[in-house]
């Protein structure tokens, strides 16, 4: 039942639950004066799931699957929070 939720919010598995991103969310450095170029905040959850899929399967990052956005953006954004320890 709750796969078939997530298959129908157009979530994959092992994405961020809307209550896990819920608290996330407001952990993250979004303010617009330091953000410099790249994605919008909004565009977060995305990453996050896109880092996770990585982590979790193991894979370089140029295999991560397209739905998340260019592989390069979203691995400058986690070396960027890693580097500032987010």
């Amino acid at each position: 039942m709750i796969q078939g939720c997530l298959l129908e919010a157009g979530l994959s598995r092992g994405d961020l639950t809307q209550a896990e991103w819920r608290i996330l969310k407001d952990l993250l450095p979004i303010k617009p004066e330091s953000r410099g170029r790249g994605r919008r905040p909004e565009q977060n959850r995305a990453i996050i799931n896109d880092i996770l899929w990585r982590l979790r399967c193991g894979a370089p990052w140029r295999d991560v699957p397209p739905k998340y956005g260019s592989w390069n953006s979203i691995y400058r954004r986690f070396r960027r929070w890693s580097e500032a320890g987010v």
